[in-house]
């Protein structure tokens, strides 16, 4: 089965984008090629179980076992070790990412607390996009009983876009809800 957004950009989401950025190429014409979803968890210094709770976690929401990452360079002031498990990531490609990308876009940004839009300017220069949750209790799959301990998350969308605006734009045509642009006071 295709994903509903999947399908969407093979057959009006392409043909628009070309249209409006004016692409003749249609392999140059932007598209999304993964996103990557990444948990950092301080507390996991004192407290393993943190870290499976975020393990489990980002499981249960990506669909696929996460990686741990480990801390390149050892701090005193924080008691970390170089090579101590300090958070885990995992990247989502093909049909896993457009259901990500429906779920976020249709049903978890709405559930964020006084939520406005997402910030329009979070782009990397080459079109790519990164967002943060302050929780991940805002995912309607996640058991509130067994998370009891909020926990952020990044995510960042990765597209073919050469530039800002046209990665925006394809964002913009999947749905993902941005601030309303700040019109000049005259």
């Amino acid at each position: 089965m295709v994903p509903r957004l999947q399908e969407a950009y093979q057959s009006k989401i392409r043909e628009e984008l070309a249209k409006q950025l004016e692409i003749k190429n249609p392999m140059a014409i932007p598209k999304l090629t993964k996103i990557v979803i990444n948990m950092g968890v301080g507390s996991a210094i004192a407290d393993k179980k943190n870290l499976e709770l975020a393990y489990n976690a980002l499981t249960e929401l990506a669909g696929q076992k996460p990686v741990q990452t480990l801390a390149r360079k050892s701090i005193a002031g924080f008691k970390l070790r170089e090579g101590m498990a300090i958070g885990c990531k995992v990247t989502l490609r093909r049909q896993r990412m457009y259901e990500f990308l429906d779920r976020l876009v249709a049903i978890v940004l709405p559930r964020v607390r006084d939520f406005r839009g997402v910030s329009r300017k979070a782009f990397d220069g080459n079109g790519n996009y990164s967002l943060s949750l302050t929780e991940q209790l805002v995912f309607p799959e996640l058991n509130p009983d067994k998370y009891t301990k909020p926990q952020g998350m990044n995510i960042t969308i990765c597209t073919t876009a050469e530039t800002n605006d046209a990665g925006r734009l394809l964002l913009e045509m999947f749905g993902m809800p941005f601030r309303a642009a700040k019109q000049p006071v005259a």
